[in-house]
């Protein structure tokens, strides 16, 4: 999608629908009333005449009249004025794009000219975010079905200063699109080790990465992470992404931790087989840190950061992993395995500890797509944090607030930690079906030494289908990425 800041009163081309934000009460923008006048009240009869409103989530198309400039008006409800902020630009400028896609048109020019409502440059990204498609494997696709606009124009009053300031939200909306392509792709093409290839060519933006494979993981001692791997003919691997952009290089890095399983059958616990299609995405939490790094070197953040990615398929196999085997993690304790479609926390045990025990971070966040359990608890629109430190949980409920990355937060009651004890090893990896994700955070925390930590559970938010958020088309989300750039951005750049 190519975006593009143009100045008021600019030249409109041909193929162009124009998009015009109104408030609640039929309250038109300045830009909106001024296109009004200039199409003979077109937009006050239209407002009269209807049901359209202004409110936010509303759009109605209209055929611009004869001699505009424009082929069509889109006139979109943005809610309250006193409201309206930067995440309603990108939504208002992403429900136009969605409403123009298929229309034939090639230009989509947002009448975004009032600096006292919301920035232009958010506008682009929901732009960028709703045009997002993976659409790589479609060889038979209609033409009337594939979208047509393939311009995005934001009218600023300062057009200069918005396209310095979109610089950021592009390296964002980058990263977004990569870490949902990654949960796009199918299983048979993105295992482990072509996860860990395409981080690995990442150092392009100025990141380190290292790749562990199986035998220096078994040096390491990681024998919870690589159980979970040993029914695959896919090797696991371990992705270490480095940025440091701190004025100084030797500043204690922040690091974040994610879950990737490229394919989860449940192993010897197997599945169902409806829906199983799904768990290409179990690898979630690892395309979110992969997108933040992205981001921060993309947008040359000014902090030291680490991300680890800890990358296995669970698979079924006479080398499988059994319930009621006991394994040996990096940190020396004992897992007795219940049930081996638990197996994301054993990948985040080894991770966690070796992320820790190498880097010693200011604190670690682990992403994960871990537990359906908390589906059950918070919906399909919130993911639930745990931790063990209320200025990191406040940090990224406050980022959460700002990006509109829904996150809540759940409990840790010591006496739910019985339910995952053993009674022949150190600990089990599951503790039964009451609290499952608190149960599953509780199993992560004895993984974590002291360190102020984090644990975000995006089972409900990495993949919407459908999806009713104009900026998220269904499929793959990136959930996490804004979320931790903002948290990073706003707490942890020096």
């Amino acid at each position: 999608m190519d975006i593009q800041f143009v100045a008021p009163g600019s030249d409109i081309a041909e193929k162009t629908a124009l998009a015009l934000i109104v408030f609640e009460g039929s309250v038109l923008s300045g830009a909106a009333a001024e296109a009004d006048q200039q199409a003979g009240g077109v937009v006050g009869r239209a407002l009269a005449q209807g049901r359209f409103t202004g409110a936010k989530g509303q759009v109605l198309d209209l055929t611009a009249p004869a001699g505009h400039a424009a082929e069509r008006l889109v006139l979109v409800g943005a809610g309250k004025r006193e409201a309206f902020d930067d995440v309603g630009a990108e939504l208002a400028a992403a429900s136009a794009y969605s409403a123009v896609k298929l229309s034939g048109l090639t230009v989509l020019r947002v009448a975004f000219a009032d600096p006292t409502i919301g920035k232009p440059e958010r506008a682009a990204l929901g732009v960028r975010l709703a045009a997002y498609r993976f659409d790589r494997y479609r060889t038979k696709e209609p033409a009337d079905k594939k979208p047509s606009i393939v311009r995005a124009e934001i009218v600023s009053v300062d057009a200069a200063a918005a396209q310095a300031a979109y610089v950021e939200q592009a390296a964002l909306a980058d990263a977004i699109s990569f870490a949902r392509d990654l949960v796009s792709e199918p299983p048979n093409v993105l295992y482990p080790a072509e996860f860990a290839r395409r981080v690995k060519a990442l150092e392009s933006l100025g990141l380190e990465v290292e790749i562990l494979g199986e035998a220096e993981m078994a040096k390491l001692g990681m024998g919870s992470l690589l159980g979970v791997g040993q029914g695959s003919r896919k090797e696991s691997q371990l992705a270490i992404m480095r940025w440091n952009g701190a004025s100084d290089p030797a500043a204690q890095p922040v690091a974040f931790v994610g879950k990737g399983v490229c394919f989860d059958t449940g192993g010897i616990s197997l599945k169902p087989a409806d829906g199983m299609e799904d768990m290409k995405w179990d690898m979630g939490g690892a395309a979110a840190v992969a997108g933040l790094m992205h981001v921060l070197a993309g947008r040359k953040a000014k902090v030291n950061a680490i991300g680890i990615l800890g990358l296995v398929e669970n698979m079924p196999d006479g080398d499988a992993q059994r319930p009621g085997d006991v394994v040996t993690s990096m940190s020396g304790q004992t897992i007795e395995i219940i049930n081996t479609d638990a197996e994301g926390r054993l990948v985040l045990a080894d991770a966690l500890w070796y992320c820790q025990d190498r880097f010693k971070p200011k604190f670690m966040v682990d992403l994960a797509t871990l537990t359906g359990a908390i589906i059950i608890s918070l919906g399909n629109d919130y993911a639930g944090v745990f931790s063990n430190n209320d200025e990191l949980a406040d940090n990224l409920l406050a980022a959460s607030k700002t990006e509109a990355e829904p996150l809540w937060r759940m409990p840790l009651p010591p006496a739910y930690d019985k339910q995952i004890d053993s009674i022949i090893a150190d600990v089990k990896n599951t503790g039964g079906r009451p609290g499952g994700s608190i149960t599953a955070a509780l199993f992560l925390q004895r993984f974590v030494n002291g360190l102020p930590w984090a644990h975000m559970d995006i089972a409900s938010t990495a993949w919407k289908k459908p999806s009713s958020v104009p900026t998220i088309p269904d499929g793959a989300t990136g959930y996490g990425v804004r979320l931790l750039n903002r948290m990073v951005a706003d707490k942890y750049e020096g």
